[in-house]
């Protein structure tokens, strides 16, 4: 891809994303909209999806920190749910669609009916998340699609490799199958907890943060390409080893995670606006390589056919997953109850398919047996309607349905007063560490100084008991909000007198970038304590 079109693509996408925050349709959404109607424009050029670029460059940095972002308490409290789906439902997925596919194409080999199940088997760890996040699911139901969607492409890739071969000619087997799924597998987690501890090391012992962001970007890529090479699957090496840093990202030094943080979420902006753009740039392509081989009614027949098949098949699989194990195992019966209808409706709802489909729909050979692989514009064709499908009728409608259902939302009340505790907890130790450090005197301080360190802890203490009382009824701010807003308008003012005096030329500018970075952290820091309150 020459250079102009890729600044293009990543522009374009990026301005479309940030349009969609302005609206209540989600972005991924308006991105794939967005990228069929700029398909037909005259001049754009053809936007080829390669899978050896998407899955090795794009899909580690989003995996990562989809991973680093999520809970690995919260997925371990999970993992029954989360595996039956990121493995069993994959499998039965691909065997139900490609079956279903077999018997309604004439021609169609088996074998290609299986390589066409694995590519639409996984619902896609980037528009799991990205709906996920807009629709405020629970935090059980998120935990649980969060972690289908990062470990179900390992699945779905290794089942994919097999089925190939099969369809090529390679002569594979259930047992060889069987054995580079467990390689897979197996050599994806042992890469990964093999990765984690050098790398968190690494993280914690570099002290440049510079460097340490530039590790961070790295270390996705690494993870990722080290397991392939062995034939180890690199998705689940990726997952494993941010989970890990994700839960000890509390030891590194705070500049390296305030950085961290926004060079993260800035990269997975970017590579998610382009990758739902790229989606909708496709027709073009898998159009023209539709060509005549199939009639248009009968190829929309079968994407019609195929889609319905993708839906009812995660309904057949998600409701005896979540109902029979409390059906069969009294303690699961006693520690989650019954699960009722409502949530597993939601997550049958929410498989939607995304880029990672189209990548491997894309790695489909050429050839099989020394001819053409059998049906293979029609598969691409079928991919790209069923992402197509799922993204725009069940992402769409997964807002209003969880409305009408009344689904339960987080409790903000609780989570509020289980952070009022937490913060009273950390402050009491806190202030007996304070009083330890100032009764030696080597640690002397002026009085009005030691009182201000006091009266940081206590605002920090009250901060959020506040939000649990009354708020101004002019402003409906709580009096920390107001606290914190006063402070900001004071940097401001503080800002334009220093850059007034850099004008005037009675300081010069490296004194001014000093003197900005200490109100910028200063500013940051009443930010990010007022986001989060909200």
């Amino acid at each position: 891809m020459d250079v102009i079109p890729l600044l293009l693509l990543v522009a374009g996408s990026t301005a479309v994303a940030a349009a969609a925050r302005r609206t209540s349709v989600p972005a991924p959404l308006l991105l794939v909209a967005a990228g069929l109607a700029v398909s037909y424009l005259p001049g754009v050029p053809d936007y080829t999806l390669d899978p050896h670029v998407v899955l090795p460059l794009l899909l580690p940095p989003l995996l990562y920190t989809a991973a680093a972002d999520s809970s690995y308490l919260d997925l371990r409290a999970q993992l029954r749910p989360v595996a039956l789906l990121s493995v069993g439902y994959v499998l039965f997925a691909t065997f139900v669609v490609g079956w279903a596919l077999y018997v309604m194409v004439p021609g169609l080999s088996l074998t290609a009916a299986m390589v066409f199940g694995a590519v639409v088997a996984p619902p896609d760890a980037v528009a799991a998340t990205a709906v996920a996040r807009r629709v405020g699911l629970p935090s059980r139901v998120t935990t649980i699609l969060q972690g289908e969607s990062l470990l179900n492409d390992a699945t779905a890739i290794t089942v994919f490799r097999v089925a190939v071969a099969a369809a090529v000619g390679e002569g594979a087997s259930w047992a060889g199958g069987i054995g580079e799924f467990l390689l897979a597998a197996v050599g994806g987690v042992v890469f990964g907890l093999v990765l984690m501890a050098p790398l968190h090391w690494l993280r914690t012992h570099v002290k440049e943060v510079l460097l340490q962001n530039t590790l961070s970007l790295l270390i996705p890529f690494v993870a990722y390409a080290a397991a392939e090479q062995v034939g180890a699957s690199g998705v689940i090496a990726v997952v494993v080893v941010a989970l890990y840093l994700g839960h000890r990202a509390w030891e590194v030094d705070f500049a390296t995670r305030l950085q961290e943080e926004a060079v993260r979420k800035m990269v997975a902006f970017v590579l998610e606006s382009a990758v739902f753009a790229l989606i909708g740039l496709q027709l073009p392509v898998v159009l023209e390589g539709l060509g005549e081989e199939h009639e248009g009614v009968d190829a929309a027949w079968y994407a019609l056919a195929v889609f319905a098949v993708v839906v009812v098949t995660r309904f057949v699989w998600v409701y005896p997953a979540t109902w029979l194990p409390p059906m069969l195992s009294a303690r699961i019966r006693g520690r989650e109850g019954r699960p009722g209808w409502k949530k597993p409706f939601v997550i049958a709802w929410a498989g939607m398919r995304g880029v990672v489909s189209l990548a491997i729909a894309f790695s489909i050979p050429l050839t099989a047996d020394g001819g053409h692989f059998p049906h293979r514009n029609l598969l691409l064709f079928l991919t790209f309607t069923t992402v197509i499908g799922t993204l725009v009728v069940q992402g769409l409608t997964l807002p209003p349905l969880i409305r009408v259902l009344k689904f339960p939302g987080r409790d903000a009340q609780a989570e509020t007063l289980a952070e009022a505790n937490a913060q009273a907890q950390a402050s009491r130790v806190a202030e007996q560490r304070l009083d330890e450090l100032l009764a030696d005197e080597r640690n002397a301080l002026p009085a009005p100084l030691a009182d201000r360190l006091r009266t940081v802890l206590e605002r920090r203490r009250n901060a959020v008991w506040e939000r649990l009382g009354q708020v101004n009824p002019v402003t409906g701010e709580t009096v920390d909000d107001t606290y914190r807003r006063l402070s900001r308008e004071m940097i401001g003012a503080e800002r334009e007198v220093f850059v007034r005096l850099r004008d005037g030329r009675y300081i010069d500018d490296e004194m001014l970038r000093t003197l900005l970075r200490r109100l910028d952290l200063e500013e940051a820091a009443a930010y990010r304590e007022t986001a989060q309150d909200r």
